[in-house]
């Protein structure tokens, strides 16, 4: 039980309308939040800091039920600590997106029959910002309809000022360590959107080709080679065969013809070659595959790019100017004819890269680029979770982790785009190479000139956790917010921001985490557990579900399935169910207030409740002390699923049930029950509060009077318990729900009211025979009364005078049916147990299941059992 209430004005109990409208309530109340400033966070504040940074959406994104989902999870947390006397923090804002925001105005550019080449960079990157403040950022608004508690007032977005100055400054840092370095390697090379794009950017997928079986040489000194892209053939400078495969062994050193060129190429021994494999020797590309740039570079072989970066072949005079495709299949038939082609399958399935952003076929392409050197910064990376200094949960994703950081490649962080932070490393006439920093003049002259790329957007958003709040400076908010708490992220970008994160953290910030804990959910899917995709026609805008049911449904469904690391699967039927539960709500505060339900003045003593009230309010400290526990280890759906059997169950479902009676009778009992059920809906709408803000805002500060529930100080365990009303409700209750099941099984209209006599005498029964009466619908036994059917439940009798209201034979008859299918269900599950056979071979969830259907029978059994006993004699 909580005394917050003897500190709230007393509530006015103002009338409610008769039916939730999200619509009327959503937008007004969000705004009044902001505008009271309750999301706004304190550096200079004594109260202890709680911070999570949003996963920053893209500039050109809209709100789909992913950001949904995360989004609910992540102002849940903040709400609830907020609520709990944190000063907390949820940063909100957004990145600014490379490739996708380049590609949004490079096709409405084309749209006027232009190309960014026509305007020049600073007016294609002007145009950029234009389209930013024009059409991006989109989602911000549609955060405010999720009713996102986030600190506007620290908006960022990885191109202002602020975060620019952290980009130049952690890159001229890594430069001087040697952590960042420029090289020509094999990267993966996008022909749609003219830019590398790094190892984890690359979707496979299975795709048809071919794989063609080509003769290289003449005579005794010819070998065979399989590919899947023969036109990387024009690029061939060697073939590699395993040392100690005796096959080859006389052709390793010697030069052969490579078909339809004047070129000949060497036999090289190589063990990355496997001589179980196809034939046992393979055509090496260094310029085109990254497999054979190692091997070129063993053996110091020239590397020969034979494609231009929209992949146009730009060699070897018959197939020039032709598209890589196109390529392949006149290279295949110009060996065909000259009888090279020793053998084809097609199709044939490979795993093929493509663009996760326009699905292009990527290109490996050897290429001049600028690269993070990650060895020890991902091996500081891996030792701050091994240490404990970072918690990952569920912990059994760590291994994910670990298989990322533990085998990082050197990190391709150049992109060939004009939309970026650009390169900060100026280049000489003679050769000369500069990096300059954020406060540095860059070298000026004849001859000087600005690397042309840009950074991958992960470099920015790397910085995120303390670039947001104001580091290269020491600021209050970085003194104030970091480390950051939690990083709640789903975890498919383990590898693409967790990661990232994690290295640049530690070294900006001089070993200092920045998050002490990595929660990962899952993705939403369908209801099915499909994925969500356009291809399958079974995407849902939350939007559209906002409008129909309100944001709270929508937030509450998500979190009753986020189960941790696991995927969530999402149906239209479910948001329609949460939206009854946001009804209920509305519906029994309502019914609180029409009856005086009140916060005002301490509780009564135990002595002065009745059992009922005590037994709500032991429950209600359990499920307190139930849902705290839940949020520290972030069971989102386990708390929501206490909050809403809690609530519906046993607050509207029975205690306000029980407490009509009550109210009728009026008095010291009525004033009690008016007193403790205003203190179970303050301290419920308190816990529901974070999932479904909107609605339990409304009805809170209806219910007590007080300014905002926002601000409201999160409910505590009392500690009072009383096990013996517990008992004595669940014995109640029983009662009630063995009569109700009887009278549905006799036909009887859930209003139709029958007469009977109660035997309650004791038990502990006896103080709620009024309850009994109301619930069940059972009228005085008065004149005449012929107990036609007797129900012995809980210690109690309950006669029922069911004489002109059923056919007793009919019934009889019926029941007897029923009876003799229970009897046989739980003879054939009895067979099945018995037969060691069976046991042997059957799986346990096998075993079990027929074990489910023994007891389900046994109960079916002694339940109609007792339903034809209580029937009158014929």
């Amino acid at each position: 039980m909580t005394e917050n209430a003897q500190q709230q004005p007393t509530a006015p109990h103002t009338e409610l309308p008769t039916q939730y409208a999200p619509a009327d309530v959503e937008g007004t109340l969000y705004e009044r939040w902001v505008e009271r400033g309750y999301f706004a966070a304190d550096a200079k504040s004594d109260k202890p800091p709680y911070t999570i940074v949003i996963p920053p959406p893209n500039v050109t994104g809209s709100l789909h039920l992913g950001h949904a989902f995360q989004h609910t999870l992540m102002d849940a947390l903040t709400r609830r600590k907020r609520m709990q006397g944190y000063e907390a923090l949820w940063l909100p804002g957004m990145d600014h997106a490379g490739i996708a925001t380049q590609n949004k105005v490079e096709q409405q550019l084309a749209e006027e029959g232009k190309s960014r080449h026509d305007l020049g960079r600073e007016e294609f990157v002007e145009r950029v910002w234009q389209w930013k403040e024009e059409y991006g950022g989109r989602i911000l608004g549609q955060m405010r309809r999720l009713g996102d508690g986030v600190d506007w007032d620290r908006e960022r977005f990885t191109m202002d000022e602020g975060l620019s100055k952290a980009v130049l400054t952690i890159f001229k840092r890594l430069y001087e360590d040697e952590l960042i370095y420029r090289a020509e390697r094999i990267i993966n090379w996008c022909p749609r959107c003219l830019t590398a794009i790094s190892d984890i950017e690359v979707e496979y997928q299975e795709d048809d080709g071919e794989l063609v079986s080509i003769k290289y040489g003449e005579g005794d000194e010819t070998l065979v080679v399989a590919t899947t892209r023969a036109e990387t053939m024009l690029g061939d400078t060697a073939v590699a065969v395993h040392p100690d495969d005796e096959r080859y062994k006389h052709l390793v050193g010697k030069r052969i013809k490579l078909p339809l060129t004047d070129r000949t190429i060497p036999v090289v021994a190589d063990t990355h070659v496997d001589p179980e494999f196809g034939t046992g020797a393979v055509k090496v590309t260094p310029a085109h595959d990254p497999n054979d740039f190692a091997i070129g570079q063993r053996h110091g072989l020239e590397s020969i790019t034979v494609m231009d970066e929209r992949a146009v072949i730009t060699v070897h005079g018959p197939f020039e100017g032709l598209d890589r495709f196109e390529a392949r299949s006149a290279i295949v038939a110009a060996l065909r004819s000259q009888g090279r082609i020793v053998a084809e399958k097609r199709p044939y399935v490979h795993s093929v890269g493509h663009c996760s952003r326009c699905k292009t076929t990527i290109e490996p392409r050897l290429s001049m680029q600028w690269w993070v050197k990650v060895g020890p910064l991902a091996k500081a990376a891996g030792d701050a979770v091994r240490d404990g200094r970072v918690k990952i949960h569920p912990e059994d994703m760590s291994k994910r982790y670990f298989d990322w950081v533990d085998n990082m490649h050197d990190w391709c962080i150049s992109r060939q785009l004009w939309w970026g932070h650009r390169i900060p490393v100026w280049y000489g006439p003679d050769g000369e190479v500069v990096c300059v920093g954020p406060d540095e003049e860059p070298p000026t002259g004849e001859g000087w000139r600005q690397d042309t790329d840009v950074l991958d957007t992960w470099f920015s958003s790397g910085l995120w956790p303390f670039s947001t709040l104001g580091w290269p400076e020491q600021t209050e908010d970085l003194r104030k917010f970091y480390p950051t708490d939690v990083l709640l992220t789903g975890h498919d970008i383990i590898f693409f921001w967790v990661a990232r994160m994690m290295m640049f953290g530690l070294y900006a910030m001089d070993g200092e985490v920045p998050f002490k804990t990595i929660a990962l959910t899952g993705l939403v899917r369908d209801e099915r557990g499909k994925k969500m995709s356009k291809s399958f026609g079974n995407v849902v805008d939350p939007l559209d579900w906002m409008d129909k049911y309100g944001s709270d449904a929508v937030r509450f469904t998500l979190a009753r399935g986020a189960n941790p690391g696991t995927d969530v699967p999402i149906g239209e039927d479910w948001v329609q169910a949460s939206r009854n539960f946001a009804n209920k709500i509305w519906n029994a505060t309502r019914f609180a207030l029409m009856n005086g339900a009140t916060v005002e003045g301490p509780l009564p003593s135990p002595e002065q409740m009745s059992a009922t009230d005590r037994w709500i309010l032991s429950r209600l400290n359990k499920t307190v002390a139930q849902v705290d526990a839940f949020y520290e280890d972030f069971q989102f759906a386990k708390l929501s699923d206490a909050l809403f059997h809690f609530a519906w169950d046993e607050v509207f479902d029975w205690y306000v049930e029980l407490s009509k009676t009550t109210f009728q009778a009026g008095g010291e009992g009525a004033e009690v029950s008016q007193r403790v059920l205003g203190e179970v809906l303050d301290v419920t709408l308190k816990l529901l509060h974070p999932v479904v803000p909107f609605v339990t805002d409304a009805l809170w500060t209806t219910l007590t009077g007080g300014e905002s529930v926002v601000i409201a100080e999160w409910p505590g365990d009392s500690g009072f318990r009383d096990d013996a009303a517990e008992r004595e409700i669940e014995t109640l209750q029983s009662v009630i729900t063995e009569v109700r099941r009887f009278r549905a099984d006799q036909g009887l209209q859930p209003g139709q009211r029958v007469p009977a006599r109660l035997t309650l005498t004791g038990t502990a029964l006896a103080p709620h025979e009024a309850a009994i009466r109301q619930l069940l619908r059972l009228q005085p036994e008065g004149e005449g009364f012929a107990a036609t059917a007797t129900l012995p439940v809980a210690g109690a009798t309950v006669a029922l005078d069911l004489s002109g209201t059923i056919d007793v034979a009919a019934e009889r008859k019926r029941l007897a049916k029923d009876l003799a299918a229970a009897e046989k269900e739980r003879q054939q599950a009895e067979a099945k147990l018995g037969n060691e056979a069976f046991l042997a071979k059957a799986p346990d969830n096998v075993v079990d299941k027929i074990r489910g259907r023994l007891a389900k029978a046994d109960e079916d059994i002694k339940r109609i059992q007792a339903q034809l006993e209580g029937l009158p004699q014929a």
